[in-house]
């Protein structure tokens, strides 16, 4: 298959699952349902989608700031405003090719502030992986808090405790054998993954020689704080989810979390994901589907309307370059 045409499918598969999963949802939904479900969203309270959106700004806000600090022992220092909108730009672009934003946003720094594209992008990637880390922190915990409700799901799923302990033993194993097998292995192929992950591992550990560790350590943990935050205020716009635990949020903040890596911008299936876990705790599936839907079209608009407006505001704002 050509380069040309993996990219195409990589671009229009993710969309047209998005497509297709709004179909579905509507599908499986009757039109009483889909009448409260609307009903829900035209009466969602403003002020708490509003600060939603302003928590949201603040991560973006506080992303900026971070990614000085990894640039800052490379040499450079770029403007703050630049980054803000090259941030938000890179997060429009997502929405419509998958880590397309990742590059905009290196190249970028390279046009409007001289970093070489290899540097800016290998701060990227460090960022990236430090979301991961963060996003498993995450996941443990809301493991650890709701570990009743998440067990016995998986117990009507037909995964057992022992199922489960055992599909974890094995994952692990197989992590530990693929590690041993990178390492003593002379295949072109494996060397390449090896020289990639060794080259993460630095860009990991450099934080912790870095000037300003512990501001970017802050930063990091504001940021995920105001991802869960922009979710959690989102629970009073709909009557049946006040209710809800900071814990049991939690499950719903992840399973929307892989949503977003699977289709463009979590379109379909962010609310179907939200609606299922938020469900679990014995919320109707008509608030579950609003609660996502609320969320997803909140985000959505936040990304669309700064990401705009950053492309705009970039060259007018750096026209000497």
């Amino acid at each position: 298959m050509k380069v040309s045409t993996k990219k195409a499918l990589k671009t229009i598969l993710p969309i047209g699952l998005g497509i297709a999963l709004v179909a579905y949802s509507y599908l499986i939904t009757s039109p009483e349902d889909r009448s409260q479900i609307v009903k829900y969203i035209r009466e969602a309270n403003p002020f708490w989608i509003l600060l939603s959106l302003g928590i949201g700004f603040l991560s973006h806000l506080s992303r900026a700031i971070r990614w000085n600090y990894l640039l800052e022992p490379l040499g450079y220092q770029p403007r703050i405003r630049n980054n803000l909108l090259l941030v938000l730009s890179a997060y429009f672009a997502n929405l419509g090719i998958p880590r397309s934003g990742e590059i905009l946003r290196a190249t970028g720094l390279s046009t409007y502030e001289g970093v070489p594209f290899q540097k800016g992008f290998g701060t990227i990637v460090t960022e990236r992986v430090i979301d991961v880390i963060m996003l498993l922190l995450v996941i443990l915990i809301a493991l650890f808090s709701q570990t009743k409700i998440i067990g016995g799901y998986l117990e009507e799923s037909g995964f057992g405790l022992g199922a489960s302990i055992g599909a974890i033993l094995i994952g692990v194993g197989g992590l530990f054998a693929l590690l041993a097998l990178l390492k003593k292995s002379s295949n072109p192929f494996f060397l390449k993954i090896r020289e990639f992950l060794r080259g993460l591992l630095e860009g990991v550990m450099s934080i912790f020689h870095m000037q300003h560790k512990w501001a970017f350590i802050g930063h990091t943990l504001f940021i995920w704080s105001c991802y869960v935050g922009m979710f959690w205020v989102i629970k009073y716009t709909i009557p049946e989810t006040i209710s809800l635990t900071f814990g049991q949020l939690l499950v719903a903040f992840v399973a929307g979390a892989f949503a977003m890596s699977a289709t463009n911008g979590g379109i379909g299936l962010y609310p179907i994901a939200v609606s299922k876990a938020i469900t679990l705790f014995g919320i109707s599936s008509v608030s579950g589907d609003a609660f996502g839907w609320i969320m997803w079209i909140a985000q959505t608009l936040m990304v669309v309307l700064f990401g705009t407006i950053s492309f705009l505001l970039l060259p007018l704002w750096n026209r000497d370059k």
